[in-house]
């Protein structure tokens, strides 16, 4: 496949406009940055802290077979821990851990180390964590309380490529579900809602070239609650209106266990279809950051990982679920 240059200069500017301190509501003139806020408190104020600040106790080992557990981590945000779950087995780190020990057929051992309300700056401390237990794997959900907190997405990006460097680095397989539509919220409103959007995609496309080029892989979150928070937001919200519901989480879940299974060679890449395969990242990170279960992985082409346009990756639209049904 051939890309134009016009393109590919778009999806790049697109990408690291985040990453390099531009857009976002940093732009925004101070009686629109006002607005803003005085909406931020009250949706702050909708949502509410009903499910307090930790979710259900999860460490364990999952999966009744034979042989060495594998080594899950589980790190970021309240997502990582399933805030507002009272069964562990209903959170994404549990059914990540059950799904991969079924796929294995090996016992997992899971380490939930995130924490709620987590931005990436806090992953240092997370990260410091995990790589004393030596994991085989680490999953990281962060983002979306980089874009609440209105850290500069420079800054949070900084931080996450640190954070996956040294996992990676440790031998470990890494897997990130970028920052999510923080759109889809309801007790946001607009215009908070509209920008709360474009700088959440934004941060996704960045994180989604940082991580790449940092060792792990990504996987998009996007608005892949969105639909289906649109439509039955009683099913797929917790009672927060903000978090998950167990239907949400294991959407989530679900999204990211096949590239953790990829990651560790235990599941064939598949083959791509129209619009995916090899990519420069720079339009992979575009693409992935308006398209949810989106997964970009390096990749090389003739021996070299970067091409005229930056780092070559390939771009595969994962179907939830995909491995259980054909497992």
């Amino acid at each position: 496949m051939v890309w134009a240059p016009g393109v590919a200069r778009a999806a790049r500017k697109i990408a690291t406009a985040a990453a390099l301190g531009g857009g976002g509501l940093t732009a925004l003139g101070a009686t629109a940055y006002g607005l803003l806020l005085a909406e931020g408190l009250l949706a702050r104020k909708a949502i509410g802290r009903p499910h307090g600040l930790d979710g259900p106790p999860s460490d364990g080992i999952y999966g009744d077979y034979p042989g060495t557990p594998l080594k899950l981590v589980m790190l970021g945000d309240s997502t990582s821990v399933g805030l507002g779950m009272k069964d562990p087995a209903k959170t994404p780190a549990v059914l990540i851990a059950n799904g991969l020990a079924s796929v294995a057929e090996r016992p997992v051992m899971l380490s939930v180390l995130g924490k709620s309300g987590a931005a990436s700056a806090e992953l240092v401390e997370q990260v410091d964590k995990a790589l004393k237990l030596e994991p085989d794997v680490a999953i990281i959900f962060v983002g979306a309380n980089d874009v609440i907190t209105q850290t500069p997405p420079a800054v949070a990006v900084r931080h996450l490529t640190k954070a996956v460097r040294r996992l990676s680095e440790s031998g470990a397989e890494v897997v990130v579900g970028t920052c999510p539509d923080l759109g889809t919220i309801r007790p946001i409103g607009q215009p908070l809602r509209w920008v709360t959007r474009r700088w959440s995609r934004q941060l996704a496309a960045a994180q989604t070239v940082a991580v790449v080029d940092a060792g792990g892989r990504t996987v998009a979150f996007a608005d892949i609650l969105g639909p289906a928070f649109a439509t039955n937001p009683g099913e797929m919200f917790g009672p927060d209106r903000f978090h998950p519901s167990d239907r949400g989480y294991a959407q989530a879940a679900y999204a990211v266990l096949p590239s953790v299974c990829a990651a560790l060679g235990l599941w064939p890449e598949p083959h791509p279809a129209r619009g995916e395969g090899l990519q420069p990242i720079y339009l992979a990170a575009a693409t992935a950051a308006e398209e949810s279960g989106t997964e970009v992985s390096a990749t090389r082409v003739a021996g070299r990982a970067t091409g005229p346009h930056g780092k070559w990756v390939t771009l595969f639209r994962r179907r939830n679920g995909e491995m259980l049904n054909d497992a």
